[in-house]
């Protein structure tokens, strides 16, 4: 059924989340899976230090033997062996003695501490220190980042370096995460050309191509464009073609809120349109439907309600499909102007804030795309809210807290 209805956005999710699909899984190299999501929790096949460790280069010592000595209480210890990282030795300390060590090399036996290189002096065998240490000291313990059997990682977890490391640590090469959603953008209209020093009368520079697609793989997916004039049969090869090799499609323009239009007419004829017009600002011309099971946004061709509306929908639409949550830090700040707004409809405004206010309110049209740059931040002023006044508490989104990799 074609709907023309404006709903509240709260609604608008509760559809897309009843329609959400959820990607396989794969296995790919641990060197591969940055920025990606685990499918599986992961445990420690190993303690990690696998064995007691200098965390310096320097002297194994028995920290009994340095007690007392300083910069003018010089101390005299015998060297009797060498340690190079990925070595070790068989030797065992005894009163006096000390064993030259590599960071990381294991720490022999008898020895409780490693004091640093910079606090002796070595002449052949023999050594004289200028400091002391405790027990334990610049020693790095078996198991004390890991042990075998510990819960590493856990399922849903962005893989990010720290992660990579921790996993490697655990004894793990590969890794299984969930596939990367492949989008098939669809920029739809007549007049849109590329970016050119020089343009006909009627025409425009399709930049929904760039900001949409960017903001695509600021999600964590992958996207293939392609553009579409105002025509029926054309529009609708594509978004089949789409709907049967992509996991998402994602269009812009053709979306007014009346019929006529020709994207929400097509999917409206080869799908179901469950959504179509949502009560935010900017962005009230936004659809959504299912064709052969795959889900389609249709968003605005005017190129800030359309950023606006994958703010809004789009984006947590993309983390769930990876099996992520989308719950990105909401921020309070001061508004420094009055701003309108209207029971029952949320309003994505564009700010600019800093540390304490929401400093410049830049609500102007929707194709206004200096508007974006100039802020860094939307206040969001919910449907059950009638405006805001100068100085109230505002919830402020900042744009960099919504991307993958936050």
């Amino acid at each position: 059924m074609f709907l023309s209805e404006l709903i509240p956005l709260s609604k608008s999710l509760a559809i897309t989340q009843k329609n959400q699909k959820i990607m396989e899984t794969e296995i790919i190299d641990l060197e591969d899976s940055y920025l990606r999501v685990l499918a599986k929790e992961i445990y420690s096949l190993h303690d990690s230090p696998p064995f007691d460790k200098s965390a310096m280069d320097g002297y194994a010592v028995r920290a009994e033997d340095t007690f007392g000595a300083s910069s003018n209480v010089v101390k005299n210890l015998t060297i009797i062996d060498q340690i190079g990282a990925g070595d070790f030795s068989t030797k065992e300390l005894r009163e006096g003695e000390a064993i030259k060590i590599a960071t990381g090399a294991p720490i022999p036996k008898g020895a409780n501490a490693v004091l640093m290189e910079e606090y002796t002096t070595a002449n052949g065998n023999d050594l004289k220190i200028h400091s002391q240490v405790t027990p334990s000291e610049n020693v790095a313990f078996q198991g004390e980042d890991l042990k075998k059997g510990d819960k590493v990682v856990q399922s849903s977890d962005l893989i990010r370096p720290q992660e990579m490391g921790l996993i490697a640590s655990a004894g793990y090469r590969k890794v299984e995460v969930y596939k990367k959603p492949r989008v098939k953008l669809i920029i739809t209209g007549n007049e849109l050309v590329e970016p050119s020093p020089k343009l006909e009368k009627a025409q425009t520079i399709n930049s929904n191509k760039y900001t949409i697609s960017a903001m695509i793989k600021s999600a964590g997916a992958e996207v293939e464009i392609s553009q579409r004039r105002d025509n029926f049969d054309e529009v609708k090869e594509a978004i089949l073609n789409g709907a049967n090799d992509y996991d998402l499609v994602i269009t812009t323009g053709g979306t007014a809120i009346s019929k006529g239009d020709v994207v929400v007419d097509v999917v409206d004829h080869i799908g179901k349109v469950l959504i179509h017009g949502i009560a935010i600002r900017p962005g009230k011309p936004l659809g959504f439907g299912m064709v052969n099971d795959t889900p389609v946004f249709m968003l605005s061709g005017y190129p800030v309600a359309a950023m606006a509306q994958f703010d809004a929908l789009v984006r947590q639409y993309l983390f769930k499909m990876q099996n992520m949550d989308y719950a990105p830090k909401i921020e309070k700040r001061i508004a420094t102007l009055k701003i309108f707004s209207n029971l029952g409809r949320t309003d994505y405004v564009r700010t600019y804030s800093d540390d304490k206010n929401a400093k410049y309110i830049l609500n102007r049209g929707s194709g206004i795309i200096r508007s974006m740059v100039q802020a860094n931040s939307y206040i969001i002023i919910d449907e059950n809210q009638e405006g805001v006044a100068k100085g109230d508490l505002v919830d402020v989104l900042f744009f960099d807290n919504m991307n993958w990799s936050k």
